[in-house]
Parts: structure tokens; C-alpha cells; sequence
């Protein structure tokens, strides 16, 4: 299901909303704007691509691993990993440990904590329920 005029698409997962950014002014908007702080937030380690966002209007602690594993999937589509062969890492973490530097460029973030999935990108229509997706060795915090 996308979403026109807005800065980002709108996909249900689960029956969870998931957002994800359109370009760089878009993702700023969207990760700073749109998300609220216990939303969580995915993004392709390393690579230029879009932030993706669950909404989160019950504040779970955790979120489920399908729901998790298919929005990073997403992000891993929509970003220059896209073609790569293999999975690729994406982080996960709160939008709350989502920030950003003193005159970073749009869509520059800096991340407090996150965790880490490995996840194949795949495009949204091919999402499937079976399990491709990795925790890598747990949350890491930037120091």
C-alpha cells in the first residue's frame, strides 16, 4: 500500500505500519518529524538507502521477529545494498538513539545504541514468512 504526497511509503506488516523515507530531506523528516521515541527504527549499515520505521503505539519492549525481520528487509531493498549477493547488516534500534550531528548532511544519523540483522533485501511484493534473517551478536552501543 504506498503512499502519495507524503515523504515516505506506508506498508502494513503484521499489522504493523511501517514507514519507509524517500530520500534524504525525506528521512530526516521522517525519523525526527514523523517517528515518535519508542518507535524503532532500521537502516542498511554503511550504505546510503532509506530509514525505515515501525510504528510502535503500544511501546513493546520488543517487536516481533517476523514483523522485524521483514522491515529490515526493506530497508536492505531500499538502499545501494540492494543488488549485493548474500545478506547484508542492517541496525535496529529505538528512534530515541537515533541522532544528529551539528551540520551532518540530510539523512546523516548518528546511532546511540543498536542491534544488528542479517538480512537478504528482497522487494516488498516478494516478502515472504519464512525466516531469512540473522541476530548478529547483540546490541552495541557507540562510546
Amino acid at each position: 500500500m504506498a503512499s502519495k504526497g507524503r515523504a515516505y511509503r506506508t506498508l502494513v506488516v503484521d499489522g504493523y505500519e511501517v514507514l519507509v523515507g524517500r530520500g534524504d530531506a525525506e528521512n530526516d523528516r521522517l525519523t525526527f518529524d514523523v517517528a515518535a521515541p519508542d518507535d524503532v527504527w532500521l537502516h542498511v549499515a554503511g550504505v546510503p538507502g532509506s530509514h525505515v520505521v515501525v510504528r510502535n503505539p503500544e511501546r513493546l519492549d520488543v517487536l516481533p521477529a517476523a514483523v522485524l525481520g521483514a522491515a529490515a528487509q526493506l530497508a536492505a531493498w531500499h538502499s545501494k545494498a540492494r543488488d549485493r549477493r548474500g545478506k547484508v547488516e542492517v541496525h535496529v534500534c529505538r528512534v530515541r538513539d537515533v541522532g544528529k550531528a551539528r551540520g551532518a548532511p540530510a539523512g546523516e544519523v548518528r546511532l546511540g545504541r543498536w542491534d544488528v540483522l542479517r538480512v537478504y533485501p528482497r522487494e516488498p511484493a516478494s516478502l515472504r514468512d519464512d525466516d531469512d534473517t540473522d541476530d548478529a551478536a547483540g546490541r552495541r552501543d557507540a562510546r
